[in-house]
């Protein structure tokens, strides 16, 4: 009874490697579609423009950084990454649904509570959210589109993500571990 449990609550990983390998086949193929690499801030920038400009249309035709992204022909949501961010919204959704993975709880480790987890969390996010927009890109713009292209930028960038998560990670560890 007791293994037949532990065999049905495992879960099946794909394999890192191979996962990886396949990220760089499809930032490939999306150099060679578009024209350009994956960015997942692009998605988030057009949805806070169309929020603006339905909220506030004065003050987003006066921005001059909202106003950059308004046309009267084509709305901000019409963009190619609203939709890449979706698919990877709905992929997500129908790969944790087959594998048994999707439920409403809040992994944290038992030295923490969930509160204080979702609250690391949210910080986190937005802490995130302004260094891409600083940045000019999220990490898989900046960081694995540029280095598909060996742009000298995209190993820094990474190497900059990395070292600076490994750097921090010290004085949060008691939160995970």
């Amino acid at each position: 009874m007791k293994k037949e449990l532990k065999q049905k609550s495992k879960h099946i990983y794909w394999n890192p490697y191979y996962g990886g390998f396949l990220l760089g086949i499809l930032i490939l193929f999306t150099f060679y579609l578009t024209g350009r690499g994956l960015g997942a801030s692009g998605a988030m920038k057009s949805s806070v423009v169309s929020i603006i400009e339905s909220v506030a249309p004065t003050h987003a035709e006066e921005s001059s950084y909202y106003s950059k992204f308004i046309t009267e022909d084509e709305s901000p949501m019409k963009n190619w990454l609203v939709f890449e961010t979706l698919g990877v919204l709905i992929g997500a959704f129908i790969s944790g649904g087959l594998s048994g993975r999707i439920g409403w709880r809040i992994q944290h480790s038992p030295k923490i509570t969930s509160k204080r987890r979702l609250v690391f969390a949210v910080i986190g996010g937005v802490l995130f959210g302004l260094g891409a927009q600083i940045a000019r890109g999220c990490t898989s713009g900046a960081a694995l589109s540029g280095m598909a292209v060996l742009s000298t930028g995209g190993f820094i960038t990474m190497l900059a993500i990395f070292g600076s998560a490994y750097a921090t990670a010290y004085f949060f560890r008691k939160n995970w571990i």
